[in-house]
């Protein structure tokens, strides 16, 4: 496949864009990656419209980009493919992948990379996913603030996200935690990006719990700024594929008891890291 047909449209000045010319059935070639994986960085999250892809095809697709991550507590629905996380609502859903915002797994030591959503089953209308940029996020803040949130550390927790979600005997399961910086530096784009999430992150680590509590609210409430978002909306076989270094997301829940169905790759990460 020639680089010449591949077509980047951004959605907004800060995050996401479309990508347009590409058939991610087929075998990448090394500029082709280059280009899409450019787009990520420089977009945070990128859409693919009208790709007909096996689940084989979309792990080969991910894997371009790393090694995969197996959910710590989503039970593998799919055979032969546990790292495909199912995502799936209906008339019985109590909860829906991604109703609030967060970023995946955050509370993994070494939370996930990015993640790449092929959406196969809609609902007449709604089920949009909201992308917010947290290097918008970071930069709209005033510069006392970063000074003081720079040296900063919170814990993300699995433990009341997962505990009972998924319809399992969870008894006796361990779900993950971990301590990360406040303010992520990206490992590519060397920008630095706000990484406490409405989902995962419980608190500050150096501060008493009030003063921890009224900071997270602040800035969980500073994520959901307009001006940081771009608005996806669905369509049958398309991918949505985001940066969970930079990118927070909220899936929304406006469809029920209509039935949204999908399959989502998540690409391992690394530690995250502050570099002042």
């Amino acid at each position: 496949m020639g680089d010449s047909s591949i077509q980047v449209d951004k959605l907004t000045p800060h995050v996401g864009a479309e990508i347009h010319g590409i058939d991610l059935s087929r075998p990448l070639d090394q500029r082709t990656f280059e280009q899409i994986h450019d787009a990520l960085v420089d977009n945070g999250v990128i859409f693919f419209r009208s790709q007909h892809l096996t689940p084989e095809q979309q792990k080969d697709f991910g894997r371009r980009f790393g090694e995969l991550h197996v959910h710590p507590a989503a039970p593998a629905l799919l055979e032969g493919h546990p790292e495909i996380l199912v995502v799936h609502a209906d008339e019985t859903s109590r909860h829906v992948a991604g109703e609030n915002w967060h970023s995946d797994v955050s509370c993994d030591p070494e939370p996930p990379m990015g993640s790449i959503l092929y959406m196969h089953e809609l609902p007449p209308v709604g089920g949009d996913t909201l992308f917010a940029s947290m290097y918008a996020a970071y930069d709209a803040l005033s510069e006392p603030m970063k000074r003081f949130l720079e040296p900063l550390t919170a814990m993300h927790e699995g433990e009341h996200v997962y505990r009972g979600r998924y319809g399992v005997d969870d008894r006796g399961r361990v779900f993950p935690k971990a301590e990360h910086p406040v303010i992520r530096t990206h490992p590519v784009s060397g920008r630095k990006a706000l990484f406490v999430n409405g989902g995962f992150t419980t608190r500050i680590v150096q501060l008493e719990r009030p003063e921890s509590d009224a900071l997270l609210q602040f800035l969980f409430r500073h994520v959901e700024t307009p001006e940081f978002q771009c608005r996806f909306r669905w369509q049958v076989n398309s991918i949505a594929f985001w940066d969970n270094r930079c990118v927070q997301h909220h899936a929304m829940w406006d469809y029920y008891p209509q039935r949204r169905h999908g399959h989502r790759v998540t690409i391992r990460g690394d530690k995250p890291f502050y570099r002042p």
